[in-house]
């Protein structure tokens, strides 16, 4: 059966809909997709910035001229944590690519567009979201299971998130896996916090996963303590749910720029 969790919506935008690409709208959703133009212009993409996760951007000679437009979109796109596919010509993607940060694009066709391998990618979009792949990756290394407990339930809707119970064990599992950033205990018995890091950061694998130090204390010298070992940041343990999910989000829309 056919999963139907997710609203399946497509906002095509360009600078006019053209025949060709009115064809290519009408094949998407004739596959039970809702496909939407837009004009490529700021108040038009402000107004359905709500309506859909993933933009098709039509590209064409017009596109280059309107340099604010696409900092518009790739600002909404980047803090929404919503995906571009471009469509066009070699050059003209080459182009926009270059504008953004990779992390924000879906797929790339060069026209002339394979109508079948267009609607399988957008099929294959959907299920992607809907399993959570799209999703920012943490890992929660803390040895009180309560509070990785409490830490995970308020970062899985909008995370996909892994725990650790030790500094070695988050070791063994970053040695296979990759994470977008870890939320790592100052404060742990055997392997500590500061160890963890260390090794981390001599790993040409993991030496650039931001890591966020998590802490009891917040006496001035025991911050300074956590400051001095240059982590991305730090977070007190008594900082409450919408606090750090503001926080995090943060980090991510200024580091996809």
């Amino acid at each position: 059966m056919e999963n139907t969790s997710i609203f399946k919506k497509v906002v095509f935008t360009a600078e006019k809909e053209s025949f060709i690409l009115r064809a290519l709208i009408e094949k998407v959703c004739s596959n039970r997709v809702d496909g939407q133009f837009v004009p490529f212009t700021v108040n038009d993409l402000n107004a359905v910035k709500d309506a859909a996760t993933l933009f098709v951007l039509y590209l064409d000679d017009g596109i280059k001229q309107k340099e604010d437009t696409l900092h518009f979109l790739i600002d909404m796109v980047s803090q929404n944590d919503y995906k571009i596919l471009l469509v066009g010509e070699e050059a003209e993607i080459d182009y926009t690519t270059k504008q953004m940060n990779a992390d924000l694009i879906y797929k790339k066709f060069v026209r002339p567009v394979n109508n079948d391998e267009f609607i399988t990618a957008i099929k294959a979009f959907f299920d992607k979201s809907n399993s959570g792949e799209f999703q920012k990756s943490i890992m929660i290394v803390d040895d009180d299971p309560q509070y990785l407990s409490l830490v995970r339930q308020w970062l899985k809707d909008s995370y996909r998130v892994f725990m650790a119970n030790s500094g070695l064990q988050a070791i063994k599992y970053l040695g296979k896996n990759k994470v977008d950033l870890i939320l790592l205990d100052h404060e742990m018995p055997v392997t500590s916090g500061p160890q963890v890091l260390e090794m981390l950061r001599s790993d040409p694998e993991t030496r650039t996963i931001p890591v966020f130090f998590l802490t009891g204390k917040s006496d001035k010298e025991s911050v300074m303590a956590v400051v001095s070992l240059r982590p991305e940041g730090y977070f007190l343990k008594d900082i409450k749910k919408e606090e750090l999910l503001e926080k995090l989000k943060e980090f991510f829309i200024m580091h996809s720029a």
